[in-house]
């Protein structure tokens, strides 16, 4: 088992971390239409425009990627690395 600084485990941290990001960008989404809370939904997105196509013939392979960050999955994670640091 991979341990990080001071003993802990990265697993635990990566596993806080995406939870955080999950979590936050759900309540963001909740909160947008929220006239006092719609901020938290405020953010930025980036990745492919389109997917990309691989076609070989018999199999068509398809790759897409795109990543928003808002207000909230940033405090989700920021929440997230304080409850790493308190277990």
């Amino acid at each position: 088992m991979s341990k990080g600084i001071a003993g802990k485990n990265n697993w635990a941290l990566f596993l806080l971390l995406l939870s955080g990001i999950m979590l936050g960008g759900f309540i963001g989404n909740l909160t947008a239409g929220i006239p006092g809370l719609g901020w938290l939904n405020y953010g930025q997105s980036f990745g492919f425009a389109s997917p990309i196509v691989l076609d070989l013939g018999i199999l068509v392979i398809t790759f897409g990627l795109t990543i928003k960050i808002t207000i909230a999955s940033i405090v989700g994670v920021l929440i997230a690395i304080i409850i790493y640091r308190l277990i």
